[in-house]
């Protein structure tokens, strides 16, 4: 009995992962060997060639879309995370005060609320404020406003829970040395926050960069994000320059993701370095 039990965890579980890793990829493969066709075939590689990779560098609604959609990201990122942080530094400091639990709910309402009712509710306020003060139009900043708000979301759950898990004596500990409030806060409260900072603002930032739902309410004439442009395209039966933008993002992604590993694990040898002398 236990021999079984040991080999289905040793190789029923391994299987399983496999299999779980081979549907997340073979599509992203197949979308990468694709990108490099020769022809518009769909399903039938006739040969290798750049010709989409060019026909991406001409097309200026994907270019424009591209650039569009990674200011967005920036901008949204960076309002999310600062935020995100004023939130969770209220729910997990204060634990007391009038309207603690609306404030709450509020919060957290656009994690569980759905995309489209969230962009319709922002288009609805928009258009009431852009009659009545004249601004602003819909475009750039009112899609920035819209992924923010969903953005702030889940900067909030990221940040919250590392503060919840952060020993406050350290942080009197600087106060009874004689450190201000502010000083407290930049010299020790953000170096110890600092990794679910970053990781607030790469979640929002893919999450700005990738969606469709928010940015189709909220954009206005020529202003168009990336993968709005794709989904116009895919109306119109699938374009290979798709495949060769897609490829590109998976390969900026992925030298990313080895970039921080690498950098990670030298932090990592540093650090048993230093523990070691």
């Amino acid at each position: 009995m236990k021999s079984l039990t040991r080999f289905s965890e040793r190789y029923i579980g391994r299987l399983w992962m496999g299999l779980v890793y081979l549907f997340l990829y073979i599509p992203l493969f197949f979308l990468i060997v694709f990108s490099f066709n020769s022809t518009r075939q769909d399903g039938v590689f006739t040969g290798f060639s750049l010709r989409w990779y060019e026909a991406l560098l001409s097309d200026s609604r994907l270019v424009e879309g591209f650039f569009l959609s990674l200011k967005v990201a920036l901008f949204t990122g960076t309002l999310s995370v600062v935020l995100g942080c004023f939130a969770a530094f209220v729910l997990v400091r204060y634990l007391r005060f009038t309207g603690r639990t609306m404030f709450y709910g509020l919060v957290n309402a656009p994690l569980v609320m759905p995309e489209v009712v969230i962009g319709l509710a922002l288009l609805l306020l928009m258009v009431a404020v852009q009659r009545t003060l004249g601004w602003p139009d819909r475009g750039f900043i009112t899609i920035v406003l819209g992924h923010t708000l969903l953005g702030m979301a889940y900067a909030t759950v990221v940040i919250q829970s590392r503060l919840s898990e952060m020993d406050r004596s350290l942080e009197e500990a600087a106060m009874d040395l004689g450190c201000r409030p502010m000083q407290v806060f930049f010299l020790v409260t953000l170096p110890n926050i600092a990794p679910a900072l970053v990781s607030a603002w790469l979640l929002t930032f893919t999450l700005s960069f990738d969606d469709v739902v928010i940015s189709e309410f909220l954009s206005g004439p020529g202003v168009t994000t990336l993968p709005q442009v794709i989904f116009s395209y895919a109306r119109r039966g699938v374009n290979p320059s798709i495949y060769a933008a897609a490829t590109i993002l998976i390969a900026v992604v992925s030298l990313g993701i080895i970039a921080y590993s690498i950098w990670l694990m030298r932090q990592q040898k540093r650090l048993g370095r230093a523990v070691t002398a």
